[in-house]
């Protein structure tokens, strides 16, 4: 709780305050100011740094950048005319020198990113995406209230139907039929711009971009403002966890070999999970904290999300991330040296930031491990979670269909599965369908 106490003091004294440093999505990346387009981007290991794209036929020489004493470089770009020297839907990368050679890489605060489908294996491109006033969607209707008991149902847009559908399409004809079924509540996965489809959303390349396979950032407001006037609260999975190990389009890309208080990332082991193959943040990181806090903020702000499900929360909680690990409650597989309390104290800085801000939102840690304190407020030593996930019963749900007999049931399995948690802590149960041959 100390450590908790004094990182928040710290963000206080240096930032004015937690909400203050998670406005860092209107600081960093391209954002206008009057008069200009002023680009940001934390790169302290970079040696020289350029903007390229459309907009200057991708020659960065006249658009050289200005690094700072804590490596964040930037430029201010003059508007020509009266009009934005970088247009709305204009492709745009960082281009920086580390020991001699130039890479582009996508701008780690862009906030659309789209690839060229028809050439097998092509990179993704940064997109600029700032739509004129009447091509900008205004939300119209206003979050529902807080069930007393959420009834959610999870959704990849994209796989909600025989062919692939986009937000609009989603918004139209799969809300309607979920509110007719009684849920109060919709989680969506997939939401984070991802390069590889198959990871179902959860290997990010582009934390703060909506994934461009369903539709635009315009589309998917569209998309949670009908749920909200179905009455529909709309839970965002977000994936802090972990992050996709690709070069070219993700934040792996900022990872040059520096030290680890220069990277999105911790260094050696520590900075790879093993089981996903996917990097792992370093959430000590002043700039990660920004980083990650302002994504959660964005999401609220910008598309008026009414919560979260934080994906993969027991690889958070653990230095060993859960793997081969079978929990039995003992309070010495909770809090020992193999606790990870950097990641800890992010999770309970976020849940402190999103419950201020938004005092009725939901939020759900996806948790195996049985985390005494997962659900306790941040002011009781908590980690702040209104929910724990309780991913065991859906399991044991499909192994009884799967694999077992009416007469094979087991009362005394099935209770324990149902009552495996601490008295105090809040779960979320969930089903999962099963389709056999």
């Amino acid at each position: 709780m100390r450590r908790y106490h004094y990182q928040k003091h710290l963000i206080e004294k240096h930032e004015g305050s937690l909400e203050e440093f998670s406005r860092g999505y209107l600081k960093f990346g391209i954002n206008a100011e009057p008069g200009a387009t002023v680009y940001r981007e934390w790169a302290p290991a970079a040696m020289e740094a350029q903007l390229v794209g459309d907009f200057n036929n991708w020659n960065g020489s006249e658009h050289m950048m200005t690094k700072d004493n804590f490596g964040v470089w930037s430029i201010k770009i003059p508007h020509v005319d009266g009009r934005a020297a970088i247009p709305h839907n204009s492709k745009v990368k960082f281009r920086f020198r580390h020991d001699g050679v130039w890479v582009e890489r996508i701008p780690a605060w862009i906030r659309y990113a789209i690839v060229n489908t028809s050439k097998f294996g092509a990179p993704y491109d940064g997109v600029h995406w700032d739509p004129t006033t009447s091509e900008r969607y205004v939300f119209k209707h206003p979050r529902p209230r807080k069930p007393d008991i959420p009834r959610i149902y999870e959704a990849h847009v994209g796989m909600s139907g025989e062919k692939p559908e986009v937000y609009r399409e989603f918004a139209e004809n799969v809300l309607p039929r979920i509110r007719a079924k009684n849920y109060n509540t919709v989680q969506l996965m997939a939401i984070m711009e991802h390069s590889y489809y198959a990871s179902f959303g959860y290997h990010v390349t582009n934390f703060f971009a909506v994934s461009s396979k369903s539709g635009t950032p315009e589309d998917l407001k569209y998309l949670v403002d009908k749920a909200h006037s179905l009455g529909l609260r709309v839970l965002m999975d977000v994936v802090h966890s972990h992050a996709s190990k690709n070069v070219t389009d993700g934040l792996n890309g900022y990872d040059v070999g520096q030290s680890a208080q220069e990277s999105y990332f911790n260094t050696g082991d520590r900075g790879y999970h093993k089981l996903w193959d996917s990097r792992l943040f370093n959430y000590t990181n002043w700039e990660v904290l920004r980083f990650l806090l302002s994504n959660l903020r964005y999401w609220m702000d910008e598309f008026m999300f009414d919560g979260f499900r934080f994906d993969g929360v027991t690889s958070m909680l653990y230095n060993h991330h859960g793997i081969n690990m079978s929990f039995t409650g003992n309070y010495k597989e909770y809090f020992d040296l193999d606790t990870n309390v950097d990641a800890i104290i992010y999770m309970m800085l976020a849940n402190h930031l999103i419950h201020k801000l938004l005092p009725e939102a939901t939020i759900i840690a996806e948790d195996v491990s049985g985390m005494p304190v997962l659900c306790r407020p941040v002011d009781e030593g908590g980690v702040g979670f209104d929910y724990r996930q309780a991913m065991a019963i859906p399991e044991r749900w499909v192994d009884y269909l799967k694999n077992k007999d009416a007469h094979e049931l087991s009362m005394s399995g099935i209770s324990q599965t149902l009552n495996n948690r601490n008295k105090d802590q809040t779960i979320i149960l969930g089903r999962r369908e099963y389709y056999g041959p």
